[in-house]
């Protein structure tokens, strides 16, 4: 019996895993290939929302710096159209276009009414919920289909793994032998299914916290810009 065994152990140590995924069974090799399909795809949307998402950040923490140490604001718009990946420059010429009608429309109406002048401040609010709606809507493209690879992907590799187990055991009754040699393949094939729909999963969780993380700040930082924005207009404007 021990020199049975003796010979299976070398053979077990020169196992191909790469012969056995090439040869593995289409239900597999299937599993496999959505796996490592959607394992590429989610780190080309981890490398551009990265980048994406530092760009935003530095280009905001520039234009907010802008903005509180300018006096003029068509100075700031300037500004602002050279920062066209900061979603709070874009909430700001949002802001500032709708400001620049309504100031408009108020000199050509000398003495309008007190409920004009405040129609015209909630054009101006209107105008920069709009744009932060947009900009977060923007910075989100994409991100889903992490959170979808981290949910599905385990649950994939867990199908290739059942099937591979159940192959494992079909072969097993075909032969009528349960020694290593005989399921070694199929079980060798569930484990890589597994271990794949986790290779996709782990990074994908990760940055999709990461970035809801990330957009989250940006939002709220929006969010606090708008209302001092608001709060400068009404002062200046609408007084």
């Amino acid at each position: 019996m021990l020199s049975r065994l003796a010979p299976a152990a070398p053979r077990g140590g020169e196992m191909d895993y790469v012969d056995i995924v090439l040869n593995s069974g289409p239900v597999v090799g299937t599993v496999l290939l959505l796996l490592l399909a959607a394992s590429i795809f989610s780190w080309a949307i981890i490398l551009k929302k990265w980048l994406a998402l530092r760009k935003a950040q530095g280009e905001s923490a520039a234009f907010l710096e802008t903005f509180w140490q300018s006096k003029r604001l068509d100075a700031i718009y300037q500004a602002a159209e050279g920062l066209a990946a900061s979603p709070i420059a874009a909430v700001f010429r949002a802001g500032y276009v709708e400001l620049s009608k309504v100031t408009a429309h108020q000199k050509a109406a000398d003495g309008s009414a007190m409920s004009e002048q405040l129609g015209g401040i909630e054009n101006v609010e209107r105008a920069l919920k709009r744009a932060a709606v947009e900009e977060v809507t923007q910075l989100e493209s994409l991100v889903p289909f992490l959170g979808t690879t981290a949910s599905a992907a385990p649950f994939v590799g867990l199908f290739g793994t059942v099937w591979g187990i159940m192959r494992a055991f079909h072969d097993i009754y075909q032969m009528g032998n349960a020694n290593l040699a005989t399921v070694a393949k199929p079980i060798s094939e569930a484990l890589i299914a597994t271990a794949v729909g986790l290779f996709a999963a782990i990074p994908a969780v990760v940055f999709y916290n990461l970035f809801i993380s990330r957009i989250r700040v940006l939002d709220s930082e929006m969010t606090n810009f708008s209302n001092d924005f608001l709060n400068i207009v009404k002062r200046h404007f609408f007084s």
